[in-house]
């Protein structure tokens, strides 16, 4: 994600107009149209009050419940209409909020309701990002400060592209998105260098080894050079990834530098090791004056600045949920700084692997910050600068 304030993300589109780079005008994913598997939504205001959300998600098995991630540091329940008192989490002595740091996102075990163990990405105050692991106190969802480990840290060259997103896909493992380390252009080529963990995809077993193992099966555990954390590369600053619940299917959304916002799709049942491209490629098309595709895997959809009057994709989710079965497989996504909501056929729609057709669904007239789902499917939308949790519904 780009900005964090509605103040920054204009001063953000400014300096995009003026410092824009030429790059090549192909729309190899820029297929935007009207399209009538698409119906309309509207949005129903959840909660409000909240101190710039930023995530929203569930805790296996508990249908009551939506977990809210406070960015200054606090992960919020709220039940029965209303947010509880106690935080499940509270961080903000931990916490550093500048910039794109702050806390980005939690992740539930799923098998939560055995173990009570769930897992925060954050930054701290050294600006290093760290995934920590809890456990709540028995039968109350509050964590207990004792039971803190510390799983991965990963330091960060700037304050900016700290990526902040984590999820157990199909395979129960945890997936972990990481920027480049920061500033315009991935000046130190971290997302092309497989000995760093930074502008990568990771995917870590924390139930096979103490804080966590290697999957024997991670593309690079035999490459002497690289991390074998790593799953795939190429990112800049993936902005919300999420698995597909019915299909496996993962999309990523990656925030681009200049010209170009990007979705990629990576089927159910990949082995890893795909490279997106960055910092050769921004979306489908060159960053670099002369470049050659040719290995890199191209997204599915794209938008540009211009075109769309935006600059910083939000990643959301493939609708899955009963209330609403007319939105049933279409992928959500959103834009930060223009607020607008879209959506985007997915290939059981659209009948192909990609490019994939995409619409525009919505204006939401938020800072849309995340998606995220609950225990149902159904699919919410946390607006970081009006405080507030909005619910998507079909019109």
């Amino acid at each position: 994600m780009r900005r964090f304030t509605l103040k920054s993300a204009l001063v953000a589109v400014s300096l995009l107009v003026i410092a824009g780079f030429a790059v090549s005008d192909g729309a190899a994913g820029q297929a935007r149209e009207e399209h009538d598997w698409f119906p309309g939504i509207r949005f129903e205001q959840v909660a409000s009050g909240l101190d710039q959300p930023l995530f929203v998600t569930f805790a296996p098995g508990d249908r009551e419940s939506l977990f809210i991630v406070e960015k200054t540091g606090r992960i919020r329940r709220f039940a029965g209409g209303r947010l509880a008192p106690e935080p499940l989490l509270d961080l903000r002595g931990q916490v550093s909020g500048g910039y794109e740091q702050g806390l980005l996102s939690v992740a539930f075990h799923p098998r939560f309701q055995e173990n009570r163990t769930f897992f925060v990405y954050y930054t701290d105050r050294r600006g290093t990002v760290r995934i920590d692991r809890y456990q709540t106190y028995p039968g109350r969802y509050v964590a207990d400060p004792q039971s803190r480990v510390q799983v991965l840290e990963i330091p960060q060259p700037a304050a900016n592209h700290n990526g902040g997103m984590m999820a157990f896909g199909p395979d129960g493992y945890l997936y972990i998105g990481t920027g480049d380390g920061g500033r315009a252009g991935d000046p130190w080529g971290n997302a092309q260098n497989l000995s760093t963990l930074l502008g990568k995809l990771l995917r870590i077993d924390v139930d096979g080894g103490e804080p966590y193992a290697i999957p024997p099966d991670n593309p690079f555990v035999d490459h002497p050079e690289a991390r074998p954390e790593i799953w795939a590369l190429g990112l800049r600053n993936p902005w919300r990834f999420s698995f597909d619940r019915e299909t496996g299917d993962l999309y990523i959304a990656d925030v681009g530098q200049n010209e170009w916002e990007e979705i990629n799709l990576q089927p159910a049942g990949s082995r890893g090791g795909e490279n997106y491209g960055w910092n050769i490629m921004e979306g489908a098309h060159c960053y670099q004056s002369r470049c050659d595709a040719e290995g890199f895997v191209l997204p599915v959809a794209e938008y540009h600045h211009r075109v769309e009057g935006a600059c910083s994709i939000t990643g959301g989710y493939v609708y899955r949920g009963r209330a609403h079965p007319s939105l049933r497989g279409v992928y959500f996504f959103g834009d930060y700084c223009s607020g607008r909501l879209y959506a985007m056929a997915t290939p059981e729609i659209a009948g192909t692997a990609g490019p994939l057709p995409w619409t525009r669904a919505a204006e939401s007239g938020a800072a849309i910050a995340s998606f995220g789902e609950d225990h149902d499917g159904e699919l919410y939308v946390a607006d970081l600068a009006g405080g507030r949790i909005l619910r998507v519904v079909a019109q």
